[in-house]
């Protein structure tokens, strides 16, 4: 049964907890990671920790209040695919008609076995990539999107990526290579929550909108996922970077200027060709060919983001048959900032069930 509640519109993630397994997994066997009880979605520490700080990490502020939809708990667990501490994923799902734990001699229930039932059709998925700079944030913030997708039949994984500016390792293409490793992960265990491995979409929202374009379109992207959904993405560093540094630049995209060099590693100028390789192979129209995935691109009217950074890449994949559809949300703020906006989530859903039919 459904309820409705009423909750302060920068507390959203506040209004859900989740179930957090605590066993170590190794990275290279999916079993759920540990997970500082302080830290975990939902907790009431966490909760006082998104009341002090109602600023978004991906930029955005919201205010008012919003109605939201209090879905039932779904299953939970937080997995490595890598070993840097950043390389970790949260899943949710629903429970199939067979759902065992089998348990060692010593009661031990890391190793989770998912047995679909006969006639039991697979899942689809989502992904989440987070926003915040590529410097900032982390998948805990997807808590309440990722709760309410699993009402409407998805299992949904939010993952963590390496950041900017933390190490040599952290430099790009770090971001897309965790984003792609992430994806893997939940391909190659797709059966441990009764995933179809064929038919998975990606979200994300700011600068990880852009990481989510960039798995719609590396490669053929349309072979990685069947569908991409960005709010606010960055998909031009370069001009976010000469955005920044216009005298009427205000302090986001000063501070998204900055962000861009720690996530190339180099002040950016074409003269520089290691740079410039870096800073162009981050521009997601210039990986734009026929086979990406179909997009819905999202800005709002007023964002810090412009909508120039998807009309650009619109018009890349447009030019190759890719279906694209670009949309700005007025009087709403940026990134996940425009769920607040009754039309959106409901567009969102939409674009996610028409491509995972």
């Amino acid at each position: 049964m459904r309820k409705a509640v009423v909750c302060g519109a920068a507390l959203a993630a506040t209004c859900v907890s989740v179930v957090v397994w605590s066993p170590q997994a190794a990275p290279a066997e999916p079993s759920p990671a540990t997970i500082s009880p302080a830290a975990a979605p939902g907790t009431a520490a966490d909760t006082a920790r998104t009341r002090r700080s109602p600023d978004r990490a991906d930029g955005s502020v919201t205010s008012g209040s919003a109605v939201m939809v209090t879905p039932s708990l779904p299953k939970f667990g937080t997995y490595s695919f890598g070993h840097d501490r950043r390389q970790r994923i949260d899943a949710y799902w629903r429970p199939t008609a067979k759902d065992a734990r089998p348990k060692t001699d010593a009661g031990d229930d890391r190793r989770v076995a998912v047995s679909t039932a006969p006639g039991e059709k697979p899942r689809p998925a989502v992904l989440l990539l987070h926003g915040g700079y590529w410097l900032e944030g982390d998948k805990s913030g997807w808590t309440y999107f990722a709760r309410r997708l699993t009402d409407e039949g998805f299992a949904v994984f939010a993952s963590d990526y390496r950041l900017a500016g933390t190490g040599a390792d952290a430099v790009w293409p770090a971001q897309r290579d965790d984003a792609l490793s992430a994806l893997e992960f939940v391909k190659k265990n797709a059966g441990r929550w009764n995933v179809d491995p064929d038919r998975i979409v990606v979200v994300g929202s700011s600068a990880g909108g852009m990481l989510a374009t960039q798995l719609g379109t590396y490669g053929e992207g349309g072979s990685l996922v069947r569908g991409v959904v960005a709010l606010s993405p960055v998909n031009n560093p370069y001009l976010a970077y000469e955005d920044g540094g216009v005298p009427t630049a205000d302090a986001r995209q000063r501070k998204l200027r900055r962000a861009v060099i720690d996530l190339v590693g180099c002040t950016p100028s074409p003269e520089d060709e290691e740079c410039w390789s870096r800073v162009t192979d981050a521009d997601s129209a210039t990986h734009a060919s026929t086979g990406d995935a179909p997009m819905l691109l999202m800005h709002a009217a007023d964002d810090f983001v412009p909508v120039a950074h998807s009309t650009g890449l619109a018009s890349a994949l447009r030019a190759d048959g890719v279906s694209v559809t670009v949309k700005t949300v007025p009087h709403v703020g940026h990134g996940t900032g425009q769920l607040t906006d009754p039309q959106v989530y409901p567009r969102i859903l939409a674009f996610l069930k028409a491509r995972t039919r």
